[in-house]
């Protein structure tokens, strides 16, 4: 079940996000300072909507949808909407809950009459990186490196 994010999440998706991204600790150059970045997770509620899928109760995805205009990264077009931090608990994964997540923002920035939704992401997300590709992402330009790991910004067009 998708459902909104709510201020009592805010802990759930900290546990989800950190356990999603903890196989990739190799890779970050400083993964304390990593962690601590993606532990914020919840403050993109501020710009962007953030949205959850239960399973049994308990919440075990999460994403953040910034739409058209709102603060973003300056590597991103200020008119794109752009998704953020897909994080999927990891003893739920091939199940397609982070494709009907990426769905929902899909939906999102149509409702915002976007032509294009943005991401950035990164090639050592083996899961993630392919399924953009085949939802039809491509790729458009470097994104800064995080910690010393490549990151990519990728584009749908919606029309």
């Amino acid at each position: 079940m998708l459902r909104d994010y709510r201020d009592d999440d805010a802990e759930a998706i900290i546990r989800v996000a950190l356990a999603a991204f903890a196989e990739f600790e190799q890779h970050y150059s400083d993964w304390p300072l990593f962690n601590t970045n993606v532990a914020k997770m919840p403050t993109l509620a501020r710009t962007g909507e953030i949205i959850v899928a239960e399973h049994d109760g308990q919440i075990v995805d999460a994403v953040a949808y910034v739409g058209p205009k709102a603060p973003k990264p300056a590597f991103f077009e200020p008119a794109w909407p752009i998704i953020r931090m897909l994080v999927v608990d990891p003893s739920v994964r091939g199940k397609g809950i982070g494709r009907q997540l990426t769905e929902e923002c899909l939906r999102r920035a149509e409702r915002d009459q976007s032509g294009v939704i943005a991401l950035h992401t990164t090639p050592i997300m083996t899961v993630a990186l392919p399924m953009y590709l085949r939802m039809g992402f491509v790729w458009v330009r470097e994104a800064p490196d995080i910690l010393g790991v490549p990151y990519g910004v990728y584009v749908k067009s919606l029309a």
